[in-house]
């Protein structure tokens, strides 16, 4: 669905990711209420170019004015977080609204940026609704870098970088993600292993894996920097694919069931087992 402004729009600033009974609310200690941060969904954030710091004027394109003050309906004065992917999350104001541009003023830090993760998903690309769809579920879930995977079952031959890039800011625009994810060009599987580093784990989901539990096929992962998850196309590796990744020696084949997935599915099914196990969210 587009706005406008001719951006897409994946429910941004949606009532429904507004939890009332948990913003701002006080938790309890011996010594009476603390207060603690907690994400902000009810002020709009945009994500900017320019750099962050308090007093600092950011310019506005023409997009972005349209959807502040043409979409928004925002005027000068109004509160805007901003966020540039570099310097964390900013309290800022409308400082001018024009009808072909604009400016903010930063104001305050609300959020300091965040150490990047190392989870690099690589997939065989999708068509279309499924490819967004991918893109914005693994910015939410903490992926650092995004990579097509050209398989030889691969069905989609070309892909929209532009489109992968616009989806990951607007994911990270509504969701409150601070690290943009790199959006890298394609690649064939037969050079993608040589594109990792030989401390990098490989994880792939494989439905002849020999360990069956996925959450134990993880806990029982080599050490590791890094982790590269790898996802096939429909049709699945081709033999000698799953035989180069096997081979490598920091791997994990990864069973995801008994049912067979979809492979938008796979991957968000993937990445969660990764990060409940090996990444951010254990922590």
């Amino acid at each position: 669905m587009a706005n406008a402004s001719g951006r897409r729009q994946i429910g941004r600033f949606s009532p429904r990711l507004v939890a009332p009974d948990r913003l701002n609310r006080p938790l309890l200690s011996k010594s009476g209420p603390v207060t603690m941060s907690r994400y902000d969904f009810r002020t709009p954030r945009l994500h900017v170019d320019g750099p962050l710091a308090p007093g600092a004027q950011v310019a506005l394109d023409r997009d972005r004015a349209n959807y502040l003050f043409n979409v928004l309906r925002l005027g000068e004065g109004d509160a805007v977080l901003a966020f540039n992917g570099r310097d964390g999350e900013w309290r800022a104001a409308v400082a001018a609204a024009g009808k072909r541009g604009g400016a903010l003023r930063i104001d305050v830090r609300t959020r300091e940026q965040p150490r990047p993760s190392d989870l690099h998903l690589m997939f065989a690309p999708l068509k279309h609704a499924r490819l967004d769809y991918v893109v914005q579920k693994a910015v939410e879930m903490g992926a650092s870098r995004l990579v097509p995977v050209l398989t030889r079952h691969t069905q989609v031959a070309r892909i929209n970088l532009d489109r992968m890039r616009a989806n990951v800011v607007e994911a990270a625009e509504q969701c409150g993600v601070l690290t943009l994810a790199e959006v890298a060009e394609p690649v064939p599987f037969t050079r993608l292993l040589e594109t990792l580093a030989p401390e990098m784990l490989v994880v792939f989901c494989d439905e002849d894996a020999e360990v069956t539990d996925p959450l134990a096929a993880l806990r029982s992962a080599p050490g590791h920097a890094g982790i590269a998850l790898v996802i096939g196309p429909e049709g699945g590796f081709a033999a000698e694919e799953r035989a180069a990744l096997i081979q490598r020696d920091k791997v994990v084949r990864l069973s995801l069931g008994p049912r067979i997935l979809r492979a938008d599915t796979a991957a968000v099914a993937a990445m969660a087992l990764v990060q409940a196990v090996l990444g951010d969210w254990k922590s």
